[in-house]
């Protein structure tokens, strides 16, 4: 029998890769998309590459597991933030997640099942410096929750995570170890330290697994604590 298959955007490196190790190690078969790394290679802030890439990954067979990985953070001050920007955000963060699930929803709606899986970002909760991203995170977790409303019918679950700091290369580049402002991150994290991308690929496997069809339109933020007394119960 074939295994079941994931499709993960963003996921040669980091939390995306993270959740293709742990989707292997659960039994199923990751498909890749990103710029880099041996899986399909393309540039998904283009709807066209996008799309192509989805026929590619189509071709194997069907899909009914995606997870909306891949995103993109564009730092600036509210008054400096630039619309190219804020459109780059929102093509990656938002825009093709919708275009994965729409090609991936014909193979969830015949198999009358379906996982939906969006990276958002504690972001979303308004973090400074970070208009076009947290805009954007906030976006891709109403999206879930309407998805999860009209797509429920057909046995597809949609939910969001939610990660805090985690240690990446990309963390590790803006925040380097030893410096007096990564310890005042790691401070104020109530468990005391920043995560890893093993964390989120524990609750992605959560999600994605045939038994969790009852949880849907949820945000899981996988944070230490950080968002308790900040979002609501």
């Amino acid at each position: 029998m074939n295994q079941e298959r994931v499709l993960i955007t963003g996921g040669a490196s980091g939390i995306g890769a993270a959740i293709a190790t742990r989707c292997r190690e659960d039994g199923y078969e990751p498909i890749v998309i990103d710029r880099i790394g041996a899986g399909i290679q393309a540039d998904l802030s283009d709807p066209g590459a996008t799309a192509r890439a989805l026929e590619q990954a189509l071709q194997g067979g069907p899909i009914t597991r995606l997870v909306n990985n891949v995103g993109v953070v564009v730092p600036a001050d509210a008054e400096n933030q630039t619309l190219d920007e804020l459109q780059l955000a929102w093509s990656l963060n938002v825009r093709c997640a919708m275009q994965c699930m729409q090609a991936l929803l014909p193979s969830m709606k015949t198999a009358n099942f379906g996982r939906i899986v969006n990276i958002s970002s504690r972001a979303a909760l308004g973090k400074e410096l970070r208009t076009a991203y947290s805009t954007t995170k906030a976006g891709l977790i109403g999206m879930t929750r309407v998805w999860a409303l009209e797509l429920g019918a057909y046995g597809i679950t949609a939910n969001a995570i939610g990660p805090g700091p985690i240690r990446t290369e990309l963390f590790d580049q803006a925040n380097p170890p030893g410096q007096a402002r990564t310890q005042k991150i790691i401070e104020s994290v109530p468990v005391k330290r920043v995560g890893t991308p093993d964390d989120i690929a524990q609750a992605a496997s959560f999600l994605l697994d045939a038994r969790s069809g009852f949880t849907t339109g949820q945000v899981l933020y996988v944070c230490g604590g950080m968002t308790v007394g900040v979002a609501s119960v």
